[in-house]
């Protein structure tokens, strides 16, 4: 049997419960607010669970989930480790760094002063995002002296400790579109691009999806970027810039209710194929 974690129901969600039902799959579907989760006992229903895939909206529900489902050898998609890893930014840049995946420069600074020096030997236009978040939320692009003094000052007094990470990325000169691309275990299966007017390109803040054929080069950046962080099943953003390809993030509970129709690839079915080999 094959378990999906869930704690909101989501287009995308419903796409996977339908996939399951047209696959013929047997699938548990678990709402993760309602299960607790014994040390001495696996609750009733994990039992009989052979592979699980979470989909919690919440980071620390699904870390949770992933960590206990882990504790109890049965194989989740996708790890904790991978969780953790693309759930942080800075962790996502350093795993990209260490295994030599192209990327945007990018620093952290843990002082509102040493972030100012270095937004400022960057060079603006900078952007700061938060080490954790999605959507395009909290995002920010730096034009100025001005700008820069003004939001590192709110993060100061934001209160909470992820405001008090300053990280910072170069701008990068891009078309007016991004790139998003679909890794399944091995394969990348898919890709979109996402245009738009406005510099944030998300779908979820607007942006329209066309189809994006998966070349060589793209399929490369992405199963490297995707070994990185420790496989599974991720989406790569990617940039066009002077230098090439350059992964911009890398999210663990992705989200594709845009891309199906544009690309033709059931990515549901995909993603549900991938978890179910995992348990026989």
């Amino acid at each position: 049997m094959l378990a999906i974690f869930y704690d909101r129901i989501r287009q995308d969600e419903r796409m996977l419960f339908e996939a399951a039902e047209q696959m013929g799959a047997p699938v548990q579907k678990i709402y993760t607010p309602q299960l607790t989760m014994s040390l001495d006992a696996l609750p009733d229903a994990l039992q009989g669970v052979r592979s699980a895939l979470e989909r919690c909206v919440s980071q620390s529900r699904g870390l949770s989930i992933a960590q206990y489902a882990a504790a109890w050898n049965i194989p989740i998609v996708n790890t904790p480790s991978v969780i953790q890893t693309c759930g942080d930014k800075w962790a996502t840049s350093l795993a990209l760094k260490t295994h030599g995946v192209p990327q945007p420069q990018t620093v952290l600074a843990t002082d509102a002063e040493q972030a100012l020096q270095a937004i400022e030997a960057m060079g603006y236009p900078v952007v700061m995002k938060p080490v954790v978040g999605s959507w395009g939320r909290l995002l920010a692009k730096i034009n100025d002296r001005d700008a820069a003094e003004s939001l590192l000052e709110h993060k100061e007094v934001l209160g909470g400790y992820t405001h008090q990470l300053f990280y910072i990325q170069e701008f990068v000169r891009k078309p007016d579109r991004d790139m998003r691309a679909f890794v399944v275990g091995d394969q990348c299966i898919a890709a979109i691009y996402r245009y738009s007017e406005h510099w944030i390109t998300n779908t979820a803040r607007g942006g329209r999806a066309e189809n994006c054929p998966v070349s060589r080069e793209i399929a490369d950046i992405c199963l490297r970027a995707a070994q990185a962080v420790g496989g599974g099943v991720v989406a790569v953003d990617l940039f066009e810039s002077d230098q090439g390809l350059l992964v911009n993030e890398i999210n663990h509970t992705m989200e594709f209710k845009n891309s199906v129709s544009v690309t033709g690839v059931d990515i549901p079915r995909r993603i549900l194929e991938f978890v179910w080999e995992l348990g026989t």
